[in-house]
């Protein structure tokens, strides 16, 4: 014990050195330190802060956008608008069709809050809206006042592949509100006839909604002037959302200009029109590429400067003073702390010569850390007492385990054996198609349980296949055609077992469903020197392209149907097994059929 007395003791000395060394010197350092270099690290942090309050602002506005996206693409592939614009198109029941399609819109028109407008152009040279601002039907609030004419705007959507966005621009006012109104708009797609130009779709956004994205924070002084603002400009170089709507179009610079440009001339427009003002105004800007937009911001940076200049006064009065009062309460500090470690240190000195037993007594006035190391250490003797049970434990379980497992071996066999029991039943009934399918359907399962996981060649995997296609065909009173063909060259390579089954057995069960015509199914297998392909063929219901591809990509939408997820799940462990080396592609056409072709490396 008068070791660790004068262990202690030691310890304490270095403690209190250590502190006035590592503690109040660098603390008065750190404090000159700070005092010439924080106007350069504050000026770092804002330019990062703000651009990544411009970054997070794009990504809101892109993710508010691509809602609005994701409703007008529910519009323009609706099939009763497609079938109404067609009808408008063509004359037939043209106010019953309008009135209907007008219904509809306002469905879709309440869907969203900012929607103010969903307008429908038809080839026809019609125009029909559900309009939340007038409310009317016969005048749609910004058509008549757009800068393009109505058949300008059709034929520019039409001829585009893809969304066509509009600026922002003044719509209309209505009870002394003025409104101002940025547009989306696609063509009519009917996925019948893809190229058939029939109508476009125009759903008009109120502009309040991106700007209560970017000016979310926005701090205006009593003067009238900005702290701080946030504002959009399109990729014409026009403002598209601003806290005083009514600049929205004002052009602020050309489409070729650079970043540094757009800044300058951003931060002139801003003083010119008395927004902001001052030699500590700074600007800076974010180009998105995807929604082609740069969004701006801007702050008055004089009195977060002064206010930091305070708070760095504060700062080094509270650095002098903390030294000071840190000399003071050291020796008191380290001495409660001293003799707390003497008493763990002793408790474990008897721990190490007396056993398991012992553990550090648990006083409320010991130091935070040296109770919470007194805790751990007690907590870890009561783990080492209770591995030492749970390990006599473990070696039961273990044999337990061994006894289970021996358990699930015997049930295969016994259903082998029931299998075959019945099987010579049926031979002595004379019932050989009972008996062949009972044969099948051993060889089926015995195949299939042993070493489920593992790697056959082919040629059992094809002969497996074979049994189970005959088992689907006595099932289905042979209402299908299959023809299997793999190159002898193949037949020795090696592949996971039941690889490629839930194609084939989708084929089977659903591909053929509702198909008036004689059923076949092919399968081929060939390759060449790295690679192995496997093909199924069908020539059943098919399926639209778009969802084959996202079939092919083991997507598994929530709205999808249960069978493809045996089809996605059947993809994702090809590609569990083989990684970036495994490849799956499905061709499809409603009414025609399926055709599934995987790619795996080729394995000898």
């Amino acid at each position: 014990m008068k070791r660790i007395r004068k262990a202690v003791r030691g310890f304490k000395t270095q403690i209190v050195l250590s502190f006035i060394i590592v503690s109040i010197i660098p603390l008065i350092g750190i404090g000159i330190w700070t005092y010439k270099n924080t106007s350069g690290i504050v000026n770092d942090n804002v330019k990062t802060f703000t651009y990544a309050n411009l970054t997070q602002t794009s990504k809101t506005a892109a993710v508010s956008i691509e809602a609005y996206h994701a409703l007008l693409y529910q519009i323009f592939t609706d099939e009763n608008i497609v079938a109404l614009t067609d009808k408008i198109n063509s004359g037939q029941d043209l106010a019953v069709s309008k009135n209907q399609l007008r219904r509809a819109l306002r469905g879709y028109a309440s869907a969203k809050p900012d929607i103010q407008s969903i307008t429908i152009l038809t080839a026809s040279g019609e125009a029909v809206f559900y309009d939340m601002i007038t409310a009317a039907t016969t005048k749609n609030s910004w058509l008549d006042g757009f800068r393009l004419s109505q058949r300008e705007i059709f034929q520019q959507i039409s001829g585009t592949a893809g969304t066509v966005m509009y600026s922002t621009q003044y719509a209309t006012t209505q009870g002394n509100n003025d409104y101002y109104l940025f547009h989306m708009a696609n063509r009519i797609i009917d996925y019948k006839k893809v190229k058939k130009r029939n109508g476009v779709v125009i759903v008009s956004i109120d502009e309040r909604m991106l700007n209560d994205i970017c000016n979310e924070d926005t701090v205006r002084m009593e003067d009238g002037r900005y702290q701080t603002m946030n504002f959009i400009a399109d990729g014409e170089g026009r403002i598209c959302s601003f806290d005083d709507p009514a600049r929205c179009g004002t052009k602020l610079w050309g489409k070729k200009d650079t970043q540094d440009e757009k800044v300058r001339k951003a931060k002139q427009f801003l003083e010119a029109e008395g927004y902001m003002s001052g030699e500590h105004l700074a600007v800076q800007a974010y180009y998105d590429e995807k929604l082609d937009f740069t969004f701006v911001n801007a702050s008055n940076q004089a009195a977060t400067l002064s206010q930091l200049r305070q708070q760095r006064t504060i700062i080094c009065l509270i650095v002098i003073l903390s030294g000071a009062a840190l000399v003071i309460i050291i020796h008191f500090t380290v001495a409660h702390l001293t003799g707390s470690i003497y008493r763990v240190v002793a408790t474990m000195k008897n721990v190490e010569e007396g056993g398991l037993a012992q553990r550090i007594p648990d006083e409320k006035r010991m130091p935070t850390e040296i109770e919470l190391i007194a805790r751990q250490f007690n907590h870890m003797l009561s783990k080492v007492e209770e591995s030492m049970d749970k390990e006599r434990e473990a070696v039961v379980r273990q044999k337990n385990a061994e006894i289970a497992a021996l358990e699930a071996q015997i049930n295969p066999h016994f259903l082998y054996n029931i299998l075959d029991t019945i099987n010579w039943m049926a031979i002595d009934k004379d019932e050989y198609e009972i008996s062949n399918t009972i044969n099948s359907l051993a060889q089926i399962l015995r195949y299939g349980l042993d070493k489920s996981n593992s790697m056959v060649e082919i040629r059992r995997e094809v002969e497996w296949l074979r049994q189970y296609i005959f088992l689907q065909q006595t099932r289905l009173k042979n209402t299908f055609e299959c023809q299997i063909n793999a190159e002898p060259g193949i037949l020795g390579c090696r592949i996971h077992k039941l690889l490629f089954q839930p194609f084939v057995e989708n084929a089977i069960l659903h591909g053929f469903e509702g198909v008036n015509r004689t059923h076949i199914l092919k399968i081929s297998i060939d390759g060449d020197e790295d690679r192995i392909r496997i093909r199924i063929q069908d020539n059943g219901k098919g399926m639209p392209q778009e969802k084959a591809d996202r079939l092919a990509a083991g997507e598994t939408a929530e709205d999808q149907e249960r069978t493809h997820i045996g089809v996605s799940n059947a993809i994702g462990r090809l590609k569990m097994y083989y990684e970036e080396e495994a490849q799956a592609e499905i061709k499809s056409c409603p009414g025609e059929g399926t055709e599934i072709t995987l790619w795996i490396p080729r394995m000898e």
